[in-house]
């Protein structure tokens, strides 16, 4: 029962009670409400009937600095079609499609919506993909960030390395992802590979990335692992070695040691990964790093990181100076 339900219900006994015992003075006494009011009401139910004295939704009054109804609309869009989001993320979004939004803002219209956290807007995106395509896909689960402060002078002078496990993913199989990560700009490069990373794989890998970093105009001075076997193999060490690459490796059980490539897997997955798997199936591995490749496109080069190292700076920005220039 609504609060309108409540009062109409209450006129409607006032009314009754009034000709029950003929006395319209004790009955308004009775209810606490003046006698002005009873006849106002009692004229309004004899002309129009008792559904009149249903009292009418009040307009919302109209604000004159509130955010444009295509703006919400638009940020809404974004909220269901990249959930994983977060509030300054989603004021970014806005930013580079002409809107001036503030986080607050965003933050506010979101929960007025029913999308005020990231496992709402999950749910909802997911039931938009079981609506639209019949896929059906579990709920999204929370994961807790690492911290450790980490110190590079230079694009290159210290790159964190490392292996994450995607899923296994049907017609393709256990499906890993290999990562590298500038610690001083926080640029990163993804490798999708079918089967388990061993060190063959590991050193194809950093040859990939020392290409793909002196495209950027660096090079690649020294790598930081954990102690997984791919990462302690003598084939790798023999490459670092004949490449004149230092390797650095973390203490044993302690991953937040190498903190900026386990938090850039939270963010590929939250970002990338799980909005991908509610949207659609992959069936090789060419598509899983088409998707990541694209995602990388907008990490490296046009979302704002705002973590408290980056302060909102770019990755690409600071992996190549003269990007930034021209």
């Amino acid at each position: 029962m609504t609060p309108n339900d409540v009062i109409y219900q209450r006129r409607v006994a006032l009314l009754a009670e009034a000709e029950r015992s003929g006395n319209v003075a004790e009955a308004c006494r009775r209810f606490g409400v003046s006698r002005t009011r009873y006849y106002e009401w009692k004229r309004r139910a004899d002309h129009y009937g008792l559904e009149a004295l249903m009292p009418k939704d009040r307009r919302r009054p109209q604000v004159p600095a509130a955010t444009p109804t295509h703006v919400v609309e638009e940020l809404l869009t974004l909220a269901v079609s990249r959930p994983t989001l977060g509030a300054r993320q989603f004021a970014d979004a806005l930013g580079e499609r002409g809107f001036v939004l503030s986080k607050s803002s965003v933050q506010r219209h979101l929960v007025a919506h029913g999308l005020g956290t990231r496992a709402r807007r999950l749910a909802k995106a997911a039931a938009i993909a079981a609506a639209t395509s019949g896929l059906l896909t579990e709920a999204a689960r929370e994961e807790s960030p690492f911290g450790f402060c980490l110190f590079s002078p230079a694009p290159g002078h210290l790159v964190g390395v490392d292996g994450f496990y995607i899923g296994n993913r049907k017609g393709v199989g256990k499906v890993y992802q290999l990562t590298a990560i500038d610690v001083f700009s926080r640029y990163a490069f993804v490798w999708i590979i079918a089967g388990v990373p061993n060190a063959h794989r590991a050193v194809a890998f950093l040859q990939r990335v020392q290409r793909h970093w002196r495209r950027h105009g660096a090079s690649v001075r020294a790598v930081l692992s954990d102690n997984g076997p791919e990462w302690i193999s003598n084939e790798l060490r023999g490459a670092l070695v004949a490449q004149g690459i230092d390797h650095v490796r973390i203490p044993p059980r302690s991953p937040n040691h190498n903190a900026v490539v386990e938090r850039f897997h939270q963010t590929i997955l939250n970002e990338c990964w799980r909005p991908a798997f509610h949207r659609r199936s992959f069936h090789s591995i060419k598509q899983l790093q088409a998707e990541a490749d694209a995602w990388l496109s907008t990490y490296n080069f046009r979302r704002r990181n705002h973590g408290d190292y980056m302060r909102g700076r770019i990755p690409g920005d600071m992996m190549d100076p003269r990007r930034k220039a021209a």
